[in-house]
């Protein structure tokens, strides 16, 4: 197996062993707060890791502690989308999102994840994140600029770099 095959399979395996359910009324326990955006139904979550998360209106999304330590560092997405900012060295091992379809993992950095319409959408601002399948060691890594439609088949996946006007259109859901 490669090391981005053995990369995938110790994420995914990370990401479900011991895994601790946070609800969202409980993050304030885990260091973060979350403000609205007045005048939107946007909400703005931020963790004392330094980790800011934009919450598009309507988002459904679980806050996960994987180890344990009372630090938020995953979350599972099952509606709309999230805009991320992890600083570099916030989250040991990483910060990741789930969703039903993809896992999207990153070290310092900006992305956004949005699930909808049969698929989940990577899009990266800055830095890398690693984009597989929860049942697949198979993967992609996305610089800035790239992003990948994760449907629920089996074809691989397919590193684009996204038009203006879709980046545009994603960042405007969290007035960006």
């Amino acid at each position: 197996m490669s090391a981005r095959g053995r990369f995938f399979r110790g994420l995914v395996a990370g990401l479900f062993a011991g895994v601790f359910w946070m609800d969202a009324a409980l993050a304030q326990d885990a260091g973060c707060t979350f403000k609205p955006v007045a005048g939107t139904s946007r909400q703005i979550l931020k963790c004392r890791e330094g980790i800011t998360i934009i919450v598009e209106g309507g988002a459904r999304f679980t806050l996960l502690d994987r180890d344990r330590n009372g630090k938020v560092d995953t979350v599972r997405l099952r509606r709309k989308a999230l805009l991320l900012d992890a600083p570099a060295g916030s989250v040991p091992g990483g910060f990741a999102v789930v969703t039903p379809l993809a896992i999207a993992a990153a070290r310092g950095t900006k992305w956004a994840v949005d699930v909808g319409q049969g698929k989940t959408s990577v899009l990266v601002l800055r830095g890398r994140v690693a984009v597989n399948r929860p049942a697949s060691s198979a993967g992609v890594v996305l610089a800035p600029g790239q992003g990948v439609d994760v449907g629920a088949g089996t074809e691989p996946l397919t590193v684009k770099r996204w038009p203006a006007k879709r980046v545009s259109a994603l960042l405007a859901r969290f007035g960006q």
